[in-house]
């Protein structure tokens, strides 16, 4: 067995071990209010810092103001509460009229 394989097991068995945690131990372990609260927080946190990543770097230099446009376009159309088909076509077709228009 090869180190890739190993690897890739286990990332596997961690996977699953992971997913096995909730389950059994599902009212054996109370989280206190405050902790609930934090986990929630960090995770609205490392969403937006993942869409800021996305939205504004590409190879390591800044997108360019098309992209952030878009996604700015995206996000007031969720915030309407817009179908999802609606805010993606609505994000991709601002983007690609301000490419069009040499907004880079």
């Amino acid at each position: 067995m090869n180190a890739t394989v190993a690897v890739i097991l286990a990332l596997a068995v961690g996977t699953y071990a992971f997913r096995l945690v909730g389950p059994v131990l599902h009212g054996r372990v109370t989280v206190p209010p405050r902790v609930q609260e934090l986990a929630s927080a960090g995770a609205v946190v490392l969403l937006v810092a993942l869409l800021a990543t996305g939205a504004l770097t590409e190879s390591g230099g800044f997108a360019g103001w098309a992209r952030p446009a878009g996604v700015l376009a995206g996000a007031v159309l969720a915030w309407r509460r817009a179908p999802f088909v609606v805010v993606v076509l609505g994000a991709a077709a601002t983007t690609a009229l301000l490419r069009l228009a040499g907004v880079a």
